[in-house]
C-alpha cells in the first residue's frame, strides 16, 4: 500500500515540476499570461484522466508557476483555483478523454478574464489592431488559448501519457 502512495506523490511532484517548466517556456515567449495566452503547461490538465494524483500536482504546479513568474497574489489564488476546478472536472470525465479537456477550458474562460479585469485592470483586448472592451472578448481570447493548450495539445499528449504511465499506476 505504501508503494502506491509513494508513487502517487512522485507522479504529483513530477506533474507539478513539468507544469512549472512548461509555464516558464511559455513565459519566455510571452504566452504565459495576459489577455492573449497559450499556457503550454495547461496541456497537462488531461492527466487526471489517468492519475488522480495529477489533481494536486497540477494545482501545486500552478501555484508555484504563478508565484515564480511574478503573478499578483489574487492571480495565484484564483488562477490556481481555475486549474484545480478544471482538473477535478477532467477527472470526473476520465472515461471520456475526448471530452475531458473541456472543464479546464471552461473554468479558465470564466475565472481568468475576471482576474485580468479586476487584478491587472485589463479592461479590453486588442486583436489585429482592433480593440474590444469587456469580459466577453477576454473570455474569447483566453478560451482560444485554452482550447489550443488543453484541447489540441492535451489530446495529443493523452495517448503518449497512456503508453508511458504503467497501466498498474493508472487509476
Amino acid at each position: 500500500m505504501k508503494t502506491k502512495s509513494t508513487k502517487s506523490v512522485v507522479y504529483g511532484g513530477l506533474i507539478a515540476a513539468l507544469y512549472v517548466v512548461l509555464t516558464f517556456v511559455a513565459n519566455a515567449v510571452g504566452l504565459a499570461s495576459g489577455a492573449i495566452q497559450v499556457r503550454l503547461s495547461e496541456c497537462l490538465t488531461i492527466l487526471p484522466c489517468l492519475l488522480s494524483s495529477a489533481i494536486p500536482g497540477l494545482t501545486v504546479g500552478c501555484v508555484l508557476a504563478n508565484l515564480l513568474t511574478g503573478c499578483a497574489a489574487w492571480d495565484v489564488v484564483f488562477g490556481s483555483l481555475a486549474t484545480l476546478l478544471g482538473a477535478i472536472g477532467t477527472r470526473l470525465l476520465r472515461k471520456k478523454p475526448f471530452l475531458a479537456w473541456i472543464p479546464p477550458v471552461i473554468s479558465n474562460m470564466i475565472i481568468v478574464p475576471l482576474v485580468l479585469m479586476h487584478v491587472y485592470h485589463i479592461p479590453d483586448v486588442t486583436v489585429f489592431g482592433t480593440t474590444y472592451a469587456g469580459f466577453l472578448p477576454l473570455m474569447i481570447t483566453v478560451g482560444i488559448g485554452e482550447i489550443i493548450s488543453c484541447g489540441l495539445l492535451g489530446l495529443l499528449l493523452y495517448p503518449l501519457a497512456k503508453r508511458v504511465i504503467p497501466a498498474e499506476d493508472q487509476d
